[in-house]
């Protein structure tokens, strides 16, 4: 089985809702997510997919949910108030942990890949130099 790996980079800011350290505080980073992909076969070129197409779907996906947004749980008192202030602050129903971001990125990637007869396997979300969640399907 050949396998490929995408990188792409984006900066988003979020908070962690009840957690009991730094995170709980209004905060950045500078994520880097590798998104892994397959197929049952090579295509007549000789690639699993094009670059380009992962590029176009997946990084539109991140363009348009992640980078440059911020992110916070609905169940966080601040959510109205955050999103009073900035309309493009993306209120989601989990908190964003890398793990949580990790999940639901793979699953957007699957679901964008799907069609063309690509499988993502895996992504693995670097929230910092030191700090990074996995996720397989």
């Amino acid at each position: 089985m050949t396998t490929i790996t995408r990188r792409f980079q984006y900066a988003m800011g979020h908070t962690l809702y009840q957690h009991e350290g730094a995170c709980a505080h209004l905060h950045g980073h500078n994520y880097v997510a590798l998104i892994e992909a397959t197929a049952d076969a090579l295509d007549t070129v000789g690639r699993v997919i094009d670059f380009a197409v992962v590029k176009e779907l997946v990084g539109g996906f991140i363009d348009r949910e992640y980078d440059h947004r911020f992110l916070v749980n609905r169940a966080d008192p601040r959510a109205v108030g955050l999103r009073v202030l900035d309309p493009t602050v993306r209120v989601v129903g989990y908190n964003p942990t890398a793990e949580n971001l990790a999940d639901e990125l793979l699953d957007a990637a699957s679901y964008l890949l799907r069609p063309l007869g690509i499988t993502a396997t895996s992504l693995t979300l670097w929230e910092t130099e030191n700090a990074y969640a996995t996720v397989r399907q």
